[in-house]
């Protein structure tokens, strides 16, 4: 009965660490850790959009990545000014643990003087996105 009990116990807290997971995971928010961050188009290799940049940081084998990379290009597209960089985080390791970047993908959203305003930890939304630009504009 006991070990009926713990494996409910588990199987309870699985369950809940994984809801809570899913529902940060993609989300677009401000981080008080980037207050100040500044990246220039020397760092990033392209360069900044007029309104803003999306900042994507990928790794190779990250199936996420390429739907992010889709999603980004897209908004990228439709909203005039704003620019979409992909950076690999495996070759760009100084950059990855100076932002704090801890999986992939992850997108930055920066102002148009390379200003970090925003960020999201996994595949983000489409609309997610486009209301982030509306706000780092």
């Amino acid at each position: 009965m006991t070990g009926l009990m713990v494996c409910v116990a588990v199987l309870a807290a699985a369950s809940a660490y994984g809801v809570l997971h899913r529902r940060r995971s993609g989300r677009v928010r401000v981080r008080g850790r980037d207050d100040g961050k500044r990246l220039g188009a020397d760092r990033l290799g392209g360069a900044l959009g007029e309104r803003a940049t999306l900042l994507q940081f990928s790794s190779a084998f990250c199936a996420p990545c390429r739907a992010t990379r889709r999603v980004l290009g897209e908004v990228a597209g439709m909203v005039p000014g704003v620019t979409h960089v992909e950076i690999d985080a495996e070759a760009h390791l100084d950059l990855v643990r100076e932002l704090g970047i801890l999986k992939t993908p992850t997108v930055l959203v920066l102002d148009a003087d390379g200003r970090i305003v925003r960020r999201a930890t996994g595949q983000p939304r489409k609309a997610d996105v486009i209301a982030a630009l509306g706000e780092a504009v």
